[in-house]
C-alpha cells in the first residue's frame, strides 16, 4: 500500500512537470516500458540489484537515446536509480496513464464475462450506463472468466458493477439466511 501511494505522489509530480516543460511523459514512459517488457534482460539489468549503478546507467542511457527520451523523463529515471526505486516504476507509469487518461476525459476499465467476448450491444449499454454515472467515457476491454456461471461483471476504478448470477444466487442466500 504503501508504494502505490509513494508512487502515486511521484506520478502526480512528473505528469506536472511534463505539463510545464510540455512533455508528453506518459508516451516516453509508454515507449520504454513496452521496451522493457519486450526484453527480459534489459529488466533483468534495472530491475535486480546484481548490476551495479554504472553498468545500469550505461544500459539504460543507450535505450534512452535510442527512444529519443526527453531530458525530463532521462533525469526522473536517473533519479529513481539513484534513489534505489526503479521498483515502483511500473506502479508510477499506471499512475501517470490514470492520471493521463482523466485528464483526456475517459476512463479505462474491464468488463469479465465468461464467453469469449462480449457481444457489441452489451458493451454499448455499459460505456453508456458508466458514461452517464461517472462523467466520463470509458474505454473498457474484454476479459474472459471461466470462475464466472452468467452475466458480467464491470470495474472501472474503485467502481464494481457486478450482474453475474453469482452475484445474484449470493444474494439471495444472505436474504434467505438473514431473514
Amino acid at each position: 500500500m504503501k508504494e502505490s501511494i509513494v508512487a502515486r505522489a511521484y506520478a502526480k509530480s512528473i505528469y506536472a512537470l511534463g505539463e510545464e516543460q510540455k512533455v508528453d511523459v506518459t508516451a516516453e514512459l509508454t515507449k520504454l516500458t513496452e521496451v522493457i517488457n519486450e526484453n527480459n534482460d534489459l529488466e533483468t539489468v534495472l530491475f535486480l540489484d546484481v548490476f551495479s549503478y554504472e553498468e545500469k546507467e550505461a544500459v539504460l542511457k543507450d535505450v534512452l537515446a535510442k527512444l529519443g527520451t526527453s531530458s525530463l523523463v532521462k533525469n526522473v529515471i536517473a533519479f529513481l536509480m539513484t534513489e534505489k526505486r526503479m521498483g515502483i516504476l511500473p506502479l508510477i507509469f499506471k499512475e501517470l496513464v490514470v492520471i493521463d487518461d482523466h485528464k483526456k476525459g475517459f476512463i479505462r476499465g474491464v468488463i469479465e464475462g465468461r464467453e469469449d467476448e462480449a457481444s457489441p450491444e452489451v458493451t454499448e449499454k455499459i460505456v453508456s450506463y458508466l458514461s452517464e454515472k461517472v462523467g466520463s467515457k470509458p474505454v473498457l476491454t474484454y476479459k474472459k472468466n471461466e470462475n464466472l456461471t452468467a452475466g458480467y461483471r464491470v470495474t472501472v476504478e474503485d467502481l464494481q458493477l457486478d450482474a453475474t448470477i453469482d452475484n445474484q444466487l449470493n444474494k439471495l442466500k444472505s436474504e434467505i439466511l438473514n431473514s
